[in-house]
């Protein structure tokens, strides 16, 4: 089952993706795609909905977040071996983690707005995990019953906030619109193999990261069992899980989002996103003048 979110930003409703492609609103079934709606019970009777007995919504339908109600955005930094060795950095014995600010999280395909200051912008494709019922000291065997599903992640970064600035990655990690998710969130009955999914990210056509999932130190059910040492999840929370190879900081020399660059990135089975970049002046204007915000 693939849900969505659609809807203008900040008043998203719910809705799914029928068998040919098609956007139908949820909205006389279920508030939103949040808190209960994200548990097996609630999957499950999302799931026995006849999908031709809902609304069509058309094509150019905004879409959202395709999960709301997250309090906790979660990060595993250097989870694929071919991106640690890209970077230089040793293999992590345990998972690296960080957070990134949830006011960051936006529509897949709502503008990127570059930080104020900023001159390290940098782009990550990842698999992100939702989760679907709280998780506390759970085992990595039962690890996946807590989870609602998978989707697509863009773990935008920028660089020198993250790494020259002291303190945390964190800082580097939460800037507005710096959490694009979606479209979909796709419950793991659709993915037969969470192990062995492609990846890949453009920016203006050009092939930036091209990976798989085959490359992750710390797999998802490990994931999800060792934060859950460390913190109660939620429904509704979101763990991105790392990129492959390929971004701008490994670059060399290092290359860097700008202002008009567009961004296209996907994984298998779960969709694609396209952000378009905007300085946060650019950005600001636009907002003064009353137009669109993403």
């Amino acid at each position: 089952m693939k849900l969505m979110r659609h809807g203008a930003s900040g008043d998203e409703r719910p809705g799914l993706v029928d068998a040919q492609g098609g956007l139908r609103d949820l909205s006389g079934h279920v508030r939103d795609i949040a808190g209960l709606a994200l548990s097996r019970d609630g999957l499950a009777r999302l799931r026995a909905i006849d999908p031709t007995s809902l609304p069509l919504l058309a094509p150019d339908t905004r879409l959202g977040p395709c999960v709301g109600g997250t309090g906790n955005f979660i990060a595993i930094g250097l989870n694929y071996a071919d991106h640690a060795a890209e970077i230089g950095a040793d293999i992590p014995a345990e998972p690296i983690v960080f957070n990134k600010a949830p006011s960051c999280i936006v529509g897949p395909n709502d503008r990127m707005i570059l930080p104020k200051g900023s001159a390290k912008s940098d782009w990550e494709v990842e698999l992100a995990i939702v989760i679907g019922a709280r998780a506390s000291y759970v085992h990595a065997n039962e690890a996946l019953n807590y989870v609602a599903g998978v989707c697509l992640c863009n773990d935008l970064s920028e660089r020198e906030f993250q790494m020259e600035r002291g303190g945390t990655w964190t800082k580097g990690k939460g800037c507005p619109t710096f959490g694009p998710i979606g479209p979909w969130l796709v419950t793991l009955d659709e993915i037969p193999r969470l192990d062995d999914l492609g990846l890949w990210l453009d920016v203006n056509g050009e092939r930036m990261q091209t990976g798989s999932t085959r490359t992750m130190i710390f797999d998802v059910a490990q994931i999800v069992a060792y934060l859950s040492h460390f913190m109660m999840l939620m429904p509704g929370d979101i763990i991105t899980t790392g990129t492959p190879p390929g971004v701008g900081m490994g670059m060399k020399p290092p290359r860097y989002l700008k202002n008009g660059d567009v961004i296209t990135l996907g994984i298998d089975g779960l969709g694609t996103q396209r952000q378009e970049v905007v300085a946060f002046d650019d950005w600001t204007a636009k907002v003064a003048a009353g137009e669109p915000t993403h």
